[in-house]
């Protein structure tokens, strides 16, 4: 077994006075427990993490994709969580402490994996969060493994291979793809479930193909989104108007079914069509940073080139992404990021990037140009980064596209789902006006 680092944590009662004492374990996750351990991780993105779930033991790590909600899942954040804490920690932790606590595990063999950024937001603390509510929970001895870029948690770090980061972009981007054309098609189809068909058929087609080590090449990516593109446009529709609805926001919280009760599909049964900004955006948007500090602030000009290499096969990929959707006439392709960062230009600086940084703004505005100005930006209650790149940069925006329909939703454990969507039909009901006086 190996040796684990003990910290003591003391509670603090709500009289500000000191409650019971905790002793966090720190136990690595080693190489050893590879093989016995199953893994616990979070869900956000549907169809990205089926198949990132398959990667991941495709290297070695035998992971299990989390899908317990309900009422339970936040009632257990709140117990070892703050509620003033981000709530995408709450609700993760929530998660993680009830599927532990479903007895559905062997728990001397269980493990938690979770992501960290690196970077100024309180995702970089989490772990630590997580590590302090095990301890509180009884579940202190659970080993927690920590998936970053950042060489964070060196002892308990998801250890990264080239091949396996290259088959962790290309779901990254086949994923995007699927969504973005599955968004674009569900609504207006004649048979309902033919696009969830064509989403399958290629999730089931990739997964093979990566066991294989197959579909990474560039050349196998330009076929394949050719492919899916082409499978999507065959779909038989109906394209009567519809009121064009986006989401924007925090990361987890646009992204995540249970952190924003299920908003895509709230949008879809009010007769909108829904569009997501991709994740390539974001992944491009971290990995620039890198450079954008250095070009700010100094650094290694050897960073520089490495990480260059990365980002520019990030966007080689994306245009790939771009390419095979704009040969469709009828679906709209994302900008590329070059042109996404050009958007912002005098609005808010490049050097923004708490967060979503600069990019929320960037995703806001590329929603309106593409027509769908119908915003909901969705954040986290106390979010200090996103209410300054998102709320905050609201009226902004609209002083520069006045048909700008924005509502920013914050959400947290208080928070009910009746007024959420109250808002949201609000917005909607405008959006609907809009509609029928311009078709658009």
């Amino acid at each position: 077994m190996a040796e684990t680092e003990n910290d003591i944590i003391t509670a603090v009662r709500s009289d500000g006075g000191e409650g019971d004492q905790y002793e966090i374990h720190h136990l690595p996750f080693t190489d050893e427990m590879r093989k016995e351990y199953t893994i616990l991780v979070p869900n956000m993105l549907e169809i990205h993490f089926r198949m990132l779930i398959r990667v991941l033991k495709q290297a070695g790590y035998n992971v299990e994709l989390l899908t317990n909600t309900g009422p339970s899942v936040v009632t257990e954040g709140l117990k070892y969580v703050h509620n003033d804490a981000c709530y995408p920690a709450l609700l993760v932790i929530g998660q993680m402490i009830d599927a532990l606590n479903s007895g559905k595990y062997d728990l001397s063999k269980t493990a938690l994996m979770i992501t960290q950024t690196g970077g100024g937001c309180r995702a970089s603390n989490y772990i630590h969060m997580l590590r302090k509510a095990l301890a509180k929970a009884g579940y202190g001895y659970i080993p927690v493994l920590s998936m970053n870029l950042s060489g964070l948690e060196k002892e308990s770090s998801f250890k990264w291979s080239l091949p396996t980061l290259r088959k962790a972009i290309a779901v990254l981007a086949y994923g995007d793809l699927l969504m973005l054309m599955d968004n674009q098609v569900r609504p207006y189809e004649i048979s309902s479930g033919d696009s969830a068909n064509v989403v399958t058929k290629w999730v089931d087609r990739l997964c093979s193909d990566f066991d294989a080590g197959k579909s990474l090449s560039t050349r196998e990516v330009r076929e394949n989104m050719a492919k899916i593109a082409s499978d999507f446009a065959a779909v038989k529709i109906n394209r009567v108007p519809k009121v064009k609805a986006g989401i924007v926001g925090e990361i987890y919280v646009k992204y995540s079914p249970l952190a924003n009760n299920d908003l895509a599909e709230f949008l879809y049964c009010q007769g909108c069509e829904v569009m997501s900004p991709g994740i390539m955006g974001f992944m491009l948007f971290k990995v620039d940073n890198r450079m954008e500090d250095i070009n700010l602030y100094g650094g290694s000009k050897l960073k520089f080139s490495v990480v260059k290499i990365l980002f520019d096969y990030l966007n080689r990929i994306e245009q790939i992404l771009i390419d095979s959707v704009s040969s469709h006439p009828g679906f709209i392709a994302p900008m590329p990021y070059a042109e996404l960062k050009q958007l912002v230009k005098g609005i808010i600086g490049w050097g923004s990037k708490m967060g979503e940084g600069w990019l929320l703004t960037a995703e806001m505005i590329e929603l309106i140009k593409e027509g769908y100005s119908n915003i909901i930006c969705a954040q986290p209650f106390g979010c200090l980064p996103n209410h300054i790149v998102g709320k905050g940069m609201v009226r902004k925006v609209r002083t520069i596209y006045p048909d700008a329909n924005i509502v920013p939703i914050d959400y947290d454990p208080g928070a009910t789902r009746v007024n959420q969507e109250n808002r949201i039909k609000l917005m909607l009901a405008i959006g609907r006006e809009r509609l029928e006086e311009n078709g658009k």
